[in-house]
């Protein structure tokens, strides 16, 4: 006779305190990829979403990007029905137990909560995230999409990442014939070769491409546009074409001795890492290059992606990691969690300083940065205080390995897909209509990164169920005035 379930009472944040899953020692989970969190019993979830208020205005679900329904599937995990839980929260997104690891819930959701402005401590969101879906995995909740009725109208969809992932689940739900055509060798985009394992182990990216698989979408791996097909190709084969490629071009710096040896972008970095992960061949690390061991180790960048590099030399067995921030911690654009992570793991930060010049030997190889430190003055047009620099504050950090993590720029996909009438922004970003999502060229839309910049995951899934629906519309449209013209005839 199964056990019934607990059924606990809301608002239980005064007698409850905040609680996140265990986390790993730090020098332990400093030697391995593995993720930091340790599984949340069932008891310290339902007692942790019991701490909700069910505020009448939701700002949790106000400031989450694809309008979770975080209240509802909190009081059902609350209440021990964690399978009406789950139906909830996939109900808005299409991969919650990677926004669950990923998405930084201290400037979204978390952030916004109630009980964090009041100094109670915010419901850990994600954290109650993540156990929802991961034990719908466990017990076989998790079924690939099976549409009402199929349709012929197919939709051809470019970048395998979670905003064409997003996509393509929304439109075959709808009963389009779906296809992926992604330039790499596996699905997964950024999540597969951007992020490390010990944020996201590919294991959960992977079975969610095999979903996508099971409800017979399409994905064409090492297919890039513009060379194994082409982009006229692509528009005559499919009734409606997404791009949803991510942006990968590299910002580099701009100081003297970018060019040593030693110096490397950061996806660069972390995908060699994640395919040695993988069981790839990966000769840049395996030579050493890109291998950070017993190496001092410089990164140079504030966001999410530096933590990311950070973190990995800490895990490949560097001699010394240092990040290089021209602000202050609470200026810093990524996720104070992952600051606290990279500190408890031995990241040295050095706030307020930026890069002067890469300093090398006679063979060019890179071996310290030669940095300045830095003064916040007025807010420059971010709203963020603007760096200024302090004359005669020159000093030198040694460095074996320099990180460059300062963002991303979209790639000319005019010139990479052959297509010069694919309009872009000032910025390279694709030119779309904020409504409809379509770009300059009819039936082509656009979603995620390519059209608003690099941004969050959580972000680009939102995208991708907006391009599908837009990408409905415009069909059901096509459609119609194709029968009135029928009609007329």
């Amino acid at each position: 006779m199964s056990k019934a379930p607990t059924k606990r009472n809301m608002l239980q944040f005064l007698s409850l305190e905040q609680a996140m899953p265990a986390k790993r020692a730090a020098d332990t989970r400093r030697k391995d990829f593995g993720e930091i969190y340790e599984k949340w019993p069932e008891a310290d979830a339902g007692d942790q979403s019991s701490r909700c208020e069910q505020c009448g205005i939701p700002f949790c679900q106000v400031h989450c990007p694809v309008q979770n329904n975080i209240p509802d599937w909190l009081k059902l995990v609350a209440e021990g029905r964690l399978e009406e839980a789950y139906a909830v929260s996939s109900a808005t997104n299409n991969m919650p137990e990677v926004c669950g690891r990923i998405c930084p819930q201290d400037r979204l959701c978390e952030g916004s909560c109630v009980l964090e402005q009041s100094k109670h401590g915010a419901v850990t969101i994600g954290a109650v995230e993540k156990y929802i879906t991961d034990t719908a995995w466990e017990r076989g909740w998790v079924k690939p999409v099976t549409p009402e009725q199929e349709r012929k109208e197919s939709v051809g969809i470019v970048g395998a990442g979670p905003g064409g992932m997003a996509a393509a689940e929304e439109l075959r739900k709808l009963g389009y014939q779906v296809e992926v055509y992604d330039r790499y060798d596996r699905a997964g985009g950024l999540l597969i070769y951007g992020i490390p394992n010990f944020k996201l182990e590919k294991t959960v990216v992977e079975r969610r491409v095999k979903l996508l698989e099971m409800a017979k979408i399409k994905i064409h791996r090492n297919v890039e546009v513009g060379k194994t097909i082409s982009f006229a190709d692509l528009r005559r084969k499919h009734d409606a074409v997404l791009i949803a490629t991510g942006v990968y071009k590299a910002r580099a710096m701009s100081c003297p001795g970018v060019g040593a040896a030693g110096v490397f972008p950061a996806m660069t970095y972390l995908t060699a890492s994640n395919r040695k992960d993988l069981g790839d061949k990966v000769p840049a690390f395996d030579s050493g290059a890109l291998n950070a061991a017993g190496k001092n180790v410089v990164v140079i960048g504030g966001g999410d992606t530096a933590m990311d590099c950070v973190r990995t030399a800490i895990r490949q067995g560097a001699k010394s990691v240092k990040c290089l921030y021209r602000r202050d911690r609470e200026n810093m654009p990524g996720s104070q969690r992952e600051v606290t992570n990279a500190i408890e793991e031995g990241v040295e930060f050095l706030w307020l300083s930026a890069p002067e010049a890469i300093l090398h030997d006679a063979n060019n190889t890179a071996t310290g940065v030669r940095a300045l430190r830095m003064r916040l003055g007025t807010p420059d047009a971010s709203g963020r205080a603007k760096p200024e620099e302090i004359e005669g504050s020159q000093f030198v950090i040694p460095a074996d390995l320099v990180i460059e993590a300062l963002g991303y720029d979209p790639e000319d996909l005019p010139a990479m897909f052959g297509e010069p009438g694919l309009g872009i922004t000032r910025w390279g970003t694709l030119k779309t209509d904020f409504r409809s999502l379509m770009t300059t060229m009819d039936g082509v839309f656009g979603a995620g990164d390519i059209v608003r910049g690099a941004s969050l995951v959580v972000w680009a899934i939102r995208d991708g169920r907006d391009a599908a629906a837009n990408i409905h519309s415009y069909i059901e449209a096509a459609q119609t005035a194709d029968a009135r013209l029928r009609k007329a005839s």
